[in-house]
């Protein structure tokens, strides 16, 4: 009985044991997923290869004077720089230092007529 079923499966296949035609089955298969790397290369990892490279070379051109914001939320004017520390006022006569890596952003341009005292505001 199981070699008429063989039988009736391997007329069914052609004839030519089923192996002609899985070749063009694998590589059928291998059209989504080679259409989904391109989407994923296209639409994210693209973008941010290019926004890793211009943070890099932003924080090579910190000069002192700058203003920026940290990782870690500091705020802060760059009195001194090294190859891998910066140092940061972050209030008058208080510095820190931290690494070039853990700068986020530029805070922009600020005064001290930007910071309201308590005084100021009597």
């Amino acid at each position: 009985m199981f070699e008429t079923i063989a039988n009736a499966m391997s007329g069914l296949s052609g004839g030519g044991g089923g192996t002609g035609g899985s070749g063009g089955g694998a590589f059928g298969a291998m059209i989504p997923l080679v259409l989904m790397f391109v989407i994923f290369y296209f639409l994210l990892i693209r973008p941010q290869q290019k926004k890793a490279k211009d943070q890099q070379s932003w924080i090579s051109r910190l000069s002192k004077g700058d203003r920026v914001v940290t990782s870690g939320g500091l705020h802060g004017e760059i009195t001194g720089l090294t190859d891998t520390i910066v140092t940061l006022e972050i209030a008058p006569k208080i510095r820190v230092k931290v690494n070039r890596s853990a700068i986020a952003a530029s805070a922009g341009p600020a005064s001290s007529s930007d910071v309201e005292t308590p005084a100021q505001k009597k």
